[in-house]
């Protein structure tokens, strides 16, 4: 990682009772773990007048209350912090790995993305193969086995209630990319695994959406219900800052985890983790071995 030190954040208030903070203007892991390292710092402060703080990939946003703490005083708290943050020895981040049950290229994504073939880029196949063939590989499962093989980073949660972005934890050269539909869809089903850029995400609720369409999740991450015990009263399951490993699964598994999600039972692998930024930056590979290490041994 480089030694040099990290470019200045850019702090922008938005009216009167959010503010609005860039740490970098390219969107990198450095970027990513300094925004969280910050917001993390911030909200152990629990300082008079915060009333929510929402990191995301290169940013983060801070909603306060002006008549309990002024712009002024939050924007001096939070240069200290950055400086901090850039001062420490070790880049660390005690996390969690989540292991994500996946369909890839099941029925109900396959139906709906034939429904919309006028909207993408190329009509005469799937999203799978399509974006096999962008990435140089072989076939779409090939894809598969790129996207499931390495684990990702939840960058932020957001855009609709429980929706996780997510970066593959590999090296720029090697990262996966494949661009959004031409046009929107319409529709979405509920709990689809996508693609836009070189974000992962998992659709948390049905709707209208751009990414490309790879498989589908049984597992719940928005319960507004309050009827899935994985999921606490927040009603979101993902946090920035959680490393997620996709697991490729038959349809005989969907349907018995489906089940298990409908019925209230469904219980994730989750194993604790301490990231090493440092290490990773060095060895990424070897981080990602340990990773998947420490989720099988849960």
């Amino acid at each position: 990682m480089t030694t040099s030190p990290p470019p200045a954040a850019r702090y922008s208030l938005a009216a009167d009772e959010y503010l609005f903070v860039e740490v970098s203007e390219e969107m990198t892991l450095e970027a990513f773990f300094r925004a969280l390292s910050i917001t993390q710092r911030l909200r152990e402060l629990a300082l008079p007048g915060l009333i929510e703080i929402c990191p995301a990939n290169a940013s983060y946003q801070v909603s306060y209350d002006p008549d309990r703490i002024s712009a002024q005083t939050l924007i001096d708290t939070l240069e200290k912090l950055d400086a901090e943050v850039a001062a420490r020895q070790r880049n660390t981040l005690t996390t969690r790995v989540v292991e994500v049950p996946v369909l890839y290229d099941d029925p109900w994504t396959r139906e709906t993305l034939m429904r919309f073939r006028d909207r993408h880029q190329d009509p005469s196949g799937t999203d799978l193969d399509y974006a096999a063939q962008i990435n140089g590989l072989p076939d779409a499962e090939a894809f598969i086995a790129a996207h499931s093989g390495n684990p990702w980073f939840v960058s932020m949660v957001g855009f609709v209630a429980g929706l996780p972005f997510m970066y593959q934890m590999v090296p720029r050269e090697r990262q996966l990319q494949v661009p959004k539909y031409l046009r929107p869809r319409t529709d979405t089903p509920k709990q689809t695994v996508g693609y836009g850029g070189c974000f992962s995400c998992i659709y948390s609720v049905r709707g209208a959406g751009g990414y490309q369409m790879f498989g589908i999740t049984p597992m719940p991450i928005y319960d507004p219900s309050g009827q899935q015990p994985h999921i606490d009263a927040s009603m979101i399951f993902f946090r920035p800052g959680d490393i997620v490993l996709h697991r490729a699964i038959d349809r005989a598994t969907y349907d018995r985890l489906d089940a298990e999600a409908k019925a209230g039972r469904f219980q994730p692998r989750v194993a604790p983790f301490e990231f090493d930024l440092d290490a990773f930056s060095r060895d990424p590979d070897a981080v990602a071995e340990q990773v998947k290490e420490v989720l099988h041994a849960h």
